[in-house]
């Protein structure tokens, strides 16, 4: 008499080889390659703006009153550094910054996958295996 175990131990025993399937990609559709490019700049976005940020609390905390007392001896204290580098002058200019890549991000990832399209036009597409283990 067999049990379900002993069903299971003799499958697992045998091995199936794995099949393989070579595949080639000949088109990238250009609006999921906008939409996935555009998550992307959106996930640099926020780490430019949280490094900007990380990056300011280390100056300040370091930096920054070395670097405000060196500015003040060069304009004879009409003018100190702190009044032109502070945290939101610093979160604006990142979130320009942020803004900029976004659109450059987005942009170049339609003109990979138009460009990408068009070479494929010529060489054929790119050959890509797949296996299942």
């Amino acid at each position: 008499m067999s049990t379900v175990a002993d069903k299971l131990a003799k499958k697992s025993t045998h091995k199936t080889p794995a099949k393989q399937v070579r595949l080639r990609l000949v088109y990238i559709d250009f609006w999921s390659a906008v939409k996935l490019s555009f998550l992307a700049a959106v996930a640099l976005a926020i780490v430019t703006v949280v490094s900007y940020f990380l990056i300011y609390l280390v100056v300040q905390a370091t930096l920054l009153t070395k670097l405000d007392e060196f500015f003040t001896s060069f304009t004879d204290g009409g003018a100190t550094l702190s009044q032109y580098v502070g945290l939101p002058q610093v979160m604006a200019f990142a979130a320009i910054i942020a803004i900029l890549n976004l659109v450059i991000v987005t942009v170049l990832g339609a003109v990979m996958a138009g460009i990408y399209n068009l070479a494929v036009k010529v060489t054929g597409g790119l050959l890509v295996g797949f296996t299942s283990n």
